[in-house]
């Protein structure tokens, strides 16, 4: 909704937006999500953008990716390595 509230006469700063987003619920094991944290953190450490996360539901690994020389995947036993496509 955009527009002026009349709302106690004050005019809002901002415009409401709504959207719906398709939520699905994740389930990593409690070691992958450390994993997840640690290796965001990593990247994070060395102002590295996250381009990606993504959970695959039927693998179960966790993709990340951060640009196209780096990439990761991390398992459900929390390991995780860097895809080499080379």
């Amino acid at each position: 909704m955009l527009g002026i509230s009349s709302t106690n006469g004050r005019i809002p700063l901002y415009s409401k937006v709504c959207a719906t987003i398709e939520e699905r619920t994740i389930n990593p094991t409690d070691e992958q999500a450390q994993a997840c944290l640690r290796v965001c953190q990593m990247f994070s450490n060395y102002y590295k953008d996250i381009q990606l996360f993504r959970f695959d539901p039927e693998s179960r690994e966790v993709y990340i990716f951060v640009s196209d020389e780096l990439q990761i995947m991390v398992f459900p036993s929390g390991n995780w390595s860097f895809l080499d496509e080379t």
